[in-house]
């Protein structure tokens, strides 16, 4: 796929800003806080329908205006696509494709497949659970857009059998009894959709470690061994929906009374993990900072053959200010892989980290203050 065209419109700072892509990697030129990373941001909403940077579409808009919108024009093998993101202050955001205005966002991943690597992602390694499932989460919205609806549907069960819990828990030295009916309906819709979440986060990780590991391998030029455990919080020892449904319904049951006092769910995949292990040691806790930079490096380049894979087109890699977080090996490594393989917006404050032939074939634009000026 080939993102021919970008108009931002009230988006961050800029205010009315059309881009044409001529080259298979377009280099954003420009000092700090002048836009170079908001342009990158606007491609990843088109792509995952979220911003790594905000949840909130009022930050997204420019001061003193309600509503901004990101345009676009994609050339994939089935052919050309118009995409529009119109974003909004105080109410719901609206995506069309081709000028027909979608009933349901979800419907629009899968318009335009992405994958982000900024210096923000090393937080993958040193993060808490979170950072991690959000990365597993939105990955898999790429590959299956169907997962939105499922995490969707999950986490509303959730929050609703948390609300039960704290409204028979409200006084803790007098507590009513919940209602074993009641908890057993919430238990079985929680372990129902949850075994969804489970199965398909376990089946795209199965898929994605390996390629990571060879990426990995080869970064660190054999001298490391990568592993990467998921670690659900629901054990499983199958993949078999009705044995992990059984599972889940027993560790609920176990936790009752730690959820009674506790007043929240301690059972499900919004307690999941993965742990990221180098040479059998723990890389959260004891990697080096070259070893975490390797690590992230090889997730990001294996999202990117994932997808390909999954999807049948290489998707846009989004490179927002790595270079500079990079060793030389490391640099060398990422751009020998890219090459004219995947269209790359890459952004920097200087051109020193790229080769006479790497600038030769790139697309230059200086970015200065929300508006783009070719270099």
């Amino acid at each position: 796929m080939f993102l021919q065209s970008l108009h931002l419109k009230q988006f961050r700072n800029y205010r009315d800003q059309a881009i044409e892509f001529s080259a298979p990697k377009t280099i954003l030129l420009g000092e700090n806080a002048q836009g170079k990373s908001n342009l990158l941001e606007a491609v990843e909403l088109l792509a995952t329908l979220k911003s790594h940077r905000t949840s909130r579409d009022r930050d997204l808009v420019k001061n003193d205006e309600t509503i901004a919108q990101i345009q676009a024009s994609l050339k994939k093998e089935l052919g050309v696509s118009a995409l529009q993101l119109t974003l909004r202050r105080g109410s719901r955001r609206t995506a069309m494709i081709n000028g027909e205005t979608l009933k349901r966002q979800q419907d629009f991943l899968g318009s335009l497949n992405a994958v982000q690597f900024s210096c923000l992602d090393l937080e993958l390694v040193r993060g808490g659970p979170g950072t991690r499932r959000t990365w597993t989460d939105t990955l898999l919205m790429q590959l299956e857009p169907v997962y939105v609806h499922i995490l969707q549907q999950y986490n509303q069960v959730l929050k609703q059998r948390n609300a039960f819990i704290k409204q028979h828990t409200a006084d803790p030295d007098q507590p009513p009894p919940l209602d074993p009916t009641q908890l057993a309906l919430w238990d079985a819709q929680l372990a129902t959709l949850g075994t969804r979440v489970i199965r398909r986060r376990a089946r795209m990780l199965q898929r994605l470690i390996p390629i990571a590991q060879s990426w990995h391998q080869a970064i660190s030029n054999s001298a490391e061994q990568l592993e990467i455990l998921y670690s659900p919080n629901v054990t499983i020892d199958s993949d078999d929906a009705t044995e992990i449904q059984q599972a889940f319904l027993s560790q609920l049951q176990a936790k009752a009374m730690a959820e009674y006092y506790q007043r929240t769910t301690l059972v499900g995949p919004h307690r999941d993990d993965i742990t990221f292990l180098i040479n059998q040691t723990p890389a959260r806790q004891y990697g080096s900072q070259g070893q975490q930079r390797t690590l992230v490096l090889a997730l990001k380049l294996s999202e990117l053959q994932l997808i390909e894979e999954v999807v049948g087109e290489p998707p846009l890699l989004l490179l927002d200010d790595v270079l500079a977080e990079l060793d030389l090996n490391r640099q060398n490594q990422l751009l020998d892989t890219i090459q004219d393989r995947f269209q790359t917006l890459i952004t920097t404050t200087h051109l020193g980290s790229f080769d006479a032939q790497w600038l030769k074939s790139s697309q230059i634009l200086r970015v200065d203050q929300g508006q783009l000026l070719k270099a």
